[in-house]
């Protein structure tokens, strides 16, 4: 596949992941002399896809779709597909889609130079962890970066196809992100956000056996004006430790996202989640006493294979009792490879599974507003993010270190600075405020 083309466009789909698997690609691909540029200028297009759900899925083929037309009319494009999908359906989509030139996984990232050279259309997926090289990074214009510190999963929850498109858990070493991390700060980003499907086990496959308080520790130490943040936590697997090194960390912020899925026993087991409603209670519960002004998130699915209407109720009570600031919610989605999806048996009729989504998500912005309100009357530290304007007023738009929302009136203020705001109304998904004197 021979190519001369040097303008590059990708469409990233899905999770942080994704978006730092793309800002890779965009900066190795520039030290070989392609472009960034917009969709309608490139003529080397990629779809980097998630497979978490079979929407995420349906807009990558709609993607490509849209760009086969385009390739049918003449214009000279190579197309590509990378990401989760990539990995799990493999030569399935050379058949598919016959104008797809290249499928690449989520291991063979830094083969994409070498495959471009290669002739014919090509499928190169492996199971093997790639080896990771040196090329820049060229990230979205913003003011928060993502650095990967692991990838890969080792739980197989029974609903999760990650296992088997991320692979097993891998840990980048201690130096190399410290390198990278400094590399950020020294670009003037004001946020750092750890990613890794399960950061709380960073560390476990490394000789040294680094621990994920000891990293947070050694970044908090790092100079510069800036804020650490970290997703995904597994329940089961946040430290003491950790919960010390946030709580004592000058730059770390309080805010946990820690999945919990169902509020009910025998589904979390179904799901084969490590732990049990109380042990996921006791969890946030000493997380919420031992932090100020922390926010925990969470995940929910509703309408899991074989979940009855009582073991639905048993979520939304929890929601209600844990007093979670925020959670995403989906219904379930049914994945190749998956142990769940084979339950077809048990399958929840998709209006019964429509119908608990939106009374889960009603539920959830009770949850939002009610965590919201907590907040009015505080003074905090806002990180600037957006500046908007609103009946001729400069309104500001930013996170407090707990990543909640807040928008506020400035003239001087702008993006990347911190404010200090007094909070003085809450609303469901937002807080609004005054620049403290």
């Amino acid at each position: 596949m021979h190519s001369i083309k040097r303008k590059l466009y990708i469409e990233t789909i899905g999770c942080q992941m994704n978006k730092s698997d793309s800002e890779r690609i965009y900066g190795m691909m520039s030290h070989f002399g392609y472009d960034t540029v917009s969709e309608n200028e490139a003529d080397f297009l990629i779809v980097n896809t998630c497979s978490i759900r079979q929407l995420s899925e349906d807009k990558a083929y709609s993607k490509l779709g849209n760009w086969g037309q385009r390739k049918k009319r003449g214009e000279k494009l190579v197309i590509a597909i990378a990401g989760c999908v990539a990995q799990q359906e493999k030569e399935k989509l050379l058949k598919k889609f016959p104008y797809v030139d290249l499928v690449f996984g989520t291991q063979n990232i830094y083969e994409l130079p070498a495959l471009l050279n290669r002739e014919g259309r090509i499928c190169a997926i492996s199971d093997k962890p790639y080896a990771e090289k040196e090329y820049k990074i060229i990230r979205n214009k913003n003011i928060n970066a993502w650095l990967p510190i692991m990838e890969g999963c080792n739980n197989f929850c029974t609903y999760c196809v990650v296992p088997y498109t991320r692979g097993r858990e891998r840990s980048r070493s201690l130096d190399v992100i410290i390198k990278e991390a400094k590399q950020i700060i020294k670009e003037g980003f004001r946020e750092i956000t750890l990613l890794g499907q399960n950061v709380d086990s960073y560390g476990k496959d490394l000789n040294d056996k680094p621990t994920f308080a000891y990293l947070l520790r050694e970044l908090d130490k790092l100079d510069g004006e800036f804020r650490i943040r970290f997703t995904t936590s597994y329940p089961t697997d946040i430290t003491e430790d950790v919960i010390k090194t946030v709580k004592e960390g000058k730059k770390i912020c309080e805010c946990f996202h820690i999945p919990m899925q169902s509020g009910n026993d025998r589904i979390l087991k179904a799901m084969n989640r490590r732990y049990n409603v109380d042990e996921y209670k006791n969890i946030v519960r000493k997380i919420q006493n031992e932090i100020e002004n922390v926010a925990v998130t969470s995940d929910f699915i509703a309408g899991f294979p074989s979940e009855t209407e009582e073991e639905f109720k048993d979520t939304i009570k929890q929601i209600k009792e844990l007093n979670l600031d925020y959670s995403n919610t989906a219904s379930y989605s049914p994945r190749p490879n998956t142990p769940a999806g084979k339950m077809t048996d048990k399958f929840i009729p998709d209006d019964v599974k429509k119908r608990r989504l939106n009374e889960l998500n009603e539920c959830i912005k009770e949850a939002s507003f009610n965590s919201n309100k907590k907040y009015v009357g505080k003074t905090l530290e806002v990180l600037v993010e957006k500046i908007n304007f609103k009946d001729g007023k400069r309104m500001l738009e930013g996170r407090l270190r707990n990543n909640k929302v807040v928008h506020f009136q400035s003239d001087v203020d702008n993006i990347g600075d911190f404010v200090r705001v007094r909070l003085n109304e809450a609303s469901i998904w937002c807080l609004f405020g005054q620049k403290a004197d």
